[in-house]
């Protein structure tokens, strides 16, 4: 047996041990496992690699913190209450368009913050009310914005296990919008439809006015989502003429949506942003520590080259169930340790889509047992106690994920060859 097979065993097994049998943070736990690989490779306590490795996704911390702020801000001030009240009044006579427009607002907290547990507790707390005063049970309810949250985490413009993916292999967050709009935007209205359409055939909507304050706010409102989405073209079409990058963005949208909506407690809502976002911000330090133990012990590199040794057929089979399994942990984790080598195996396919497609067969971690984020903090929303219902229910769209991820992969060559 290899040293580096043994390392790679050993930090794995502090990783699960420290997550399930002593119950620490994800965070902690892959600090812990970095060290002890770092001490049984002879390389002892090196400070130097491990704060270098804690600061390797810098970037990505400074967009989900900023983001969380913008999202919690906008939240504070009505917009998502006000455009969730302005789709019911113009869509409830068209119930596929409106599941569909009700899904793109529970993925929107996620596509900005790159985590489905604020998509849930954010977005999902204001629209699971509405779906079920359509009909639609809360068993079903809870799954459509788990799987909603599951969506906007992977949708642009911030996909963290992406990011975690590219940065494995020097590859910068460029050209991942379209892909990851293919990806995601079929599955999340292939699911809102599954679960929820066949409850919503005849809405009353006089009872929905009833239940659900619909208004007519005006477009000041929507004036910091407007200015955001705007910044991001500029910055992506005439990079050199603005280049403000998306921390930048998220706090000028955040200080118009001060000035727009009614008045705010900013230092509030923004400890409130951070401590919410806190653990995801420790989760991608630890990873950060975890990949850069793996590479200086030389871990990462036998993992890769193992990876390349399966034949493809094991390959996608391999990696449709291993990531999402050791996704339970994190799914942040599995985008690092097994995500890098994965994508390293599928040299012959085109990066940025094969990276977007395994970014979203990880992100199914966040519906496997026992941590569930999603399907727990789903569940809770909808006020039902057991979460492991909930999951049954997305068994079929956590399927339908995985093939589809699979054959876009499969047909990436084809598919890059026509959006890039």
């Amino acid at each position: 047996m290899s040293i580096e097979l043994i390392l790679f065993i050993a930090m794995v097994g502090v990783f699960i041990i420290s997550c399930f049998a002593l119950k620490l943070p994800v965070s902690i736990a892959m600090v812990l496992s970095a060290i002890v690989g770092t001490l049984i490779s002879g390389n002892g306590i090196p400070i130097r690699h491990l704060v270098e490795g804690s600061f390797a996704y810098i970037d990505t911390i400074l967009v989900i913190s900023t983001a969380m702020i913008f999202m919690k801000i906008i939240q504070e001030i009505g917009t998502l209450n006000s455009l969730t009240a302005s789709i019911l009044k113009k869509f409830h006579k068209t119930p596929v368009v409106l599941l569909i427009l009700l899904m793109l607002i529970s993925m929107f907290p996620g596509m900005i913050t790159g985590s489905s547990t604020a998509s849930v507790l954010t977005a999902g707390s204001i629209v699971a009310p509405i779906f079920m005063i359509l009909g639609i049970p809360a068993l079903e309810t809870a799954a459509i914005i788990a799987i909603g949250g599951l969506c906007g985490m992977i949708a642009p413009p911030v996909n963290v296990p992406a990011m975690i993916i590219g940065g494995g292999i020097d590859m910068p967050y460029v050209g991942f919008t379209i892909p990851l709009l293919i990806l995601t935007i079929p599955v999340a209205i292939f699911s809102v439809l599954y679960l929820g359409l066949k409850y919503t055939k005849n809405i009353d909507y006089n009872l929905v006015k009833e239940k659900v304050e619909v208004e007519n706010t005006g477009i000041k409102l929507y004036i910091p989502i407007i200015v955001v989405v705007a910044l991001m073209v500029a910055d992506k079409v005439f990079p050199r003429a603005f280049g403000l990058g998306m921390p930048l963005i998220f706090i000028i949208g955040s200080i118009i949506g001060i000035i727009c909506g009614k008045k705010v407690d900013v230092l509030r809502v923004s400890k409130e942003a951070i401590n919410q976002c806190l653990p995801v911000l420790g989760i991608l330090m630890g990873v950060g520590m975890f990949i850069q133990t793996m590479t200086l012990t030389g871990v990462r590199g036998f993992v890769v080259v193992r990876s390349l040794s399966l034949p493809e057929t094991l390959l996608f089979a391999a990696m449709a169930i291993t990531i999402p399994l050791f996704g339970a942990v994190s799914s942040f984790g599995a985008s690092s340790v097994l995500g890098v080598p994965f994508l390293m195996a599928f040299l012959s396919y085109n990066q940025i889509i094969t990276a977007s497609s395994i970014s979203f067969v990880a992100a199914l971690g966040d519906l496997m047992p026992p941590t569930a984020l999603a399907g727990i903090f789903a569940a809770q929303v909808v006020g039902l106690e057991n979460y492991t219902p909930v999951l049954k229910k997305c068994i079929v769209p956590g399927i339908v994920i995985i093939l589809y991820s699979i054959f876009i992969i499969l047909f990436s060559k084809q598919i890059g060859a026509i959006i890039f």
